[in-house]
């Protein structure tokens, strides 16, 4: 640098050094320094294959003709949720424009409103038309504009469906139909993370007329238009060598921390071999030998909203058959087999529910990531208020060792309390709001609940307060001989429009039909359960429940008190620490006026085999889980079940199960 440019810079530091020391610093922090470019977040890169989950609202319109053998015609609208999934491929082009393909199923929800596409009735004849399964191959043709794409789409459409007959005289008739049509909309979907989009779109599709001829010669012929709005979630998926691939990043990474998602599946067969019954009821369990499944799916979105509060919504697919249409024991053999008999997966909103934690300082804890759980630091003593759709058994009557049978053990008796009817539709769940005060050594529970309308339904008696189940838990938590254990008392009372068992035993001009003494009832009952480990890899647990049984179940089953004990192995001593065995029994019986209600030909919700000889039902149970791996297992079961449904004239009932189950 020549000699008069180094003096002048020289001569121009000295002047600002003197400068700031004149001035001070208010006329230094008046500079302006230069700025740093903003950081630009990567535009969206919609290009690429993904895969995704739908829920939403569905309305439909169908016209029949039947001929049997006078023509009779009927018009029909139907509408309901509905859910399902989708995946698809796009191809995003430097001009913003998208051209992609996508394929997705839908089911509808499991109410019969929901799937009964069309009912009519002749004097022969009473069919009804039902939608299983909804279908879609379709282009998509968008543009895109930074994390934002709007697109219109159409193309192929089919429909499952049956058409079923209840005939005067023989036997029902059933016929499996698709037919196709055309489907078209719009949608418009946003991309709020580096691999995440949700979307909300409008479609329409119309089929060609099915024409069928059932087994007892009638034609039947019915047109079909279906309109859906649908609400979506997809995770795009990246191929080896993409630009966007991280491959340490799990396909479920929400990628936030104000949100996760989890999920899980489980494929549950059992049978039994043939076994002694010199008479069967409406109620009983088939003699004959016989097997059937379930398949549960389920996603679990949680979304923390502000501190502490946090959003919980449970989207599932059902599908499945219990054991003799789920009748037959009281101390049913799966917990995955609902009181509804689904042929084809049905969509039903599990659980959507919201969560306040109102922290009181002391001392913290980590609550850990989990289906219905968002991980996080929390004060020891606090307040949760939880209000919306869940089951009872979410926030009471939890155990360690059984309570999920997904994963531990199957029968109703063993992995909850037998004889506590709590509020429930017949997929287990209710609308409710609870209140958990939590400290070191206890916690307090207590909730109110909406009740079945009348025994054993789907809908719920809206007399809020008057109406409904109150449940209050007290929860201890000990060390014994340095081992944790919780022992939790809980005391419940129901308000229903329930029928009394006596009095429809005491006039005979009822017919045993208990729902003739239907009124304004109470009935109440108590839970005690403990669970205690032994070591890091043994515990023990119990629970004993009774009701007053003087009123019909709501709920439940059919049990007035019930014990149960078991155990619960993981298999650290032979090398397979994830690995677990279970064993554990139980013991069920029903009240005075209970047995007699049933022994005269009664019904229950899941027993009533036309007579009895009456004795307590006892279960045994013992399970081997299989870890495949840290998210997959493998469970072989074995239940015998002695007087099934109370009955010493029935029985004994060997039950075999697998399960396989999955989660993330």
């Amino acid at each position: 640098m020549p000699r008069r440019s180094r003096s002048l810079e020289q001569l121009l530091g000295r002047t600002a050094v003197a400068t700031f020391a004149l001035t001070g610093p208010a006329v230094a922090a008046d500079i302006k320094l230069p700025v740093k470019a903003p950081y630009l977040q990567p535009a969206f890169d919609w290009s690429g294959f993904y895969i995704g989950a739908h829920t939403g609202y569905s309305r439909g319109s169908s016209g029949a003709v039947l001929a049997d053998p006078v023509i009779s015609t009927a018009t029909n609208t139907f509408s309901g949720m509905i859910g399902g999934v989708q995946a698809g491929y796009n191809w995003q082009m430097p001009s913003g424009l998208l051209f992609g393909v996508e394929a997705d199923l839908t089911f509808p929800n499991y109410l019969p409103t929901n799937h009964v596409v069309l009912p009519i009735t002749t004097a022969r004849s009473a069919i009804e038309e039902r939608w299983d399964y909804v279908g879609t191959v379709r282009g998509r043709l968008g543009y895109t504009t930074g994390p934002w794409l709007a697109y219109v789409t159409g193309g192929f459409a089919y429909i499952g469906e049956r058409f079923v007959n209840t005939a005067s005289l023989g036997e029902e008739e059933k016929v499996i139909h698709v037919r196709t049509g055309w489907t078209a909309g719009a949608g418009v979907e946003y991309a709020f993370a580096p691999h995440w989009t949700a979307r909300l779109e409008y479609l329409y599709s119309q089929f060609g007329r099915a024409n069928i001829v059932l087994p007892s010669g009638a034609p039947y012929s019915s047109s079909l238009d279906f309109q859906s709005v649908r609400i979506g979630l997809n995770r795009k998926i990246d191929w080896p060598g993409a630009p966007s691939l991280t491959p340490k990043t799990d396909i479920t990474d929400p990628e936030s921390d104000r949100w996760e998602i989890h999920g899980q599946t489980t494929y549950l067969p059992q049978g039994y071999p043939a076994f002694q019954a010199p008479y069967t009821g409406t109620n009983s369990l088939t003699p004959a030998r016989q097997a059937q499944a379930t398949w549960s799916n389920s996603l679990y979105l949680n979304a923390r909203l502000w501190d502490g509060g946090e959003l919980y919504y449970n989207p599932e697919l059902l599908q499945g058959f219990g054991l003799s249409d789920t009748v037959g024991v009281a101390g049913f053999p799966s917990g995955e087999a609902q009181k509804s008999n689904f042929p084809y997966p049905h969509y039903n909103t599990s659980r959507l529910y919201v969560r306040q934690t109102f922290g009181f300082g002391g001392g913290q804890e980590e609550l850990p990531s989990g289906p219905n759980q968002l991980p996080g630091k929390v004060d020891v003593s606090r307040l949760t208020i939880q209000a919306g759709k869940f089951s009872v058994g979410d926030v009471f009557d939890g155990n360690a060792y059984a309570k999920d049978t997904r994963k531990d053990f199957m029968n109703w008796s063993i992995w909850a309390p037998g004889a506590f009817d709590y509020a429930a539709d017949k997929l287990g769940l209710t609308y409710g709001v609870t209140a958990e005060l939590n400290q070191k050594r206890w916690a307090l529970r207590a909730g109110y609940f909406l009740i079945d309308a009348v025994s054993n339904s789907s809908s719920f008696d809206t007399n809020v307060f008057r109406r409904g189940e109150y449940v209050v838990e007290l929860e201890t938590r000990y060390s014994l001989f340095s081992q944790p254990g919780k022992l939790r008392t809980i005391a419940w009372l129901n308000s229903a429009f329930s029928g009394s068992y006596r009095e429809t035993l005491n006039d005979p001009a009822l017919d045993l039909d208990i729902a003739l003494t239907r009124t304004g009832r109470i009935k109440y009952g108590y839970v005690i359960n403990l669970e205690q480990a032994i070591t890091e890899d043994i515990g023990l647990f119990g629970r004993w429940s009774w009701n007053d049984g003087k009123t019909e179940i709501m709920s439940f089953t059919d049990i007035d008190a019930s014990l149960s004990l078991g155990t619960s192995i993981k298999g650290s001593k032979w090398g397979r620490p994830d690995d677990v065995i279970g064993i554990a029994g139980a013991i069920n019986a029903l009240s005075n006026d209970h047995r007699d209600f049933i022994a005269a030909g009664g019904l229950g919700p899941l027993i009533g085999d036309g007579a009895l000889n009456y004795r307590h039902e006892r279960i045994l149970e013992a399970y081997y889980a299989y870890a495949l791996t840290k998210q997959v297992t493998l469970t072989a079961d074995y239940q015998f079940i002695t007087n099934p449904a109370y009955n010493a004239d029935r029985g004994p009932v060997h039950v075999f199960s697998g399960r396989l189950h999955g989660e993330f």
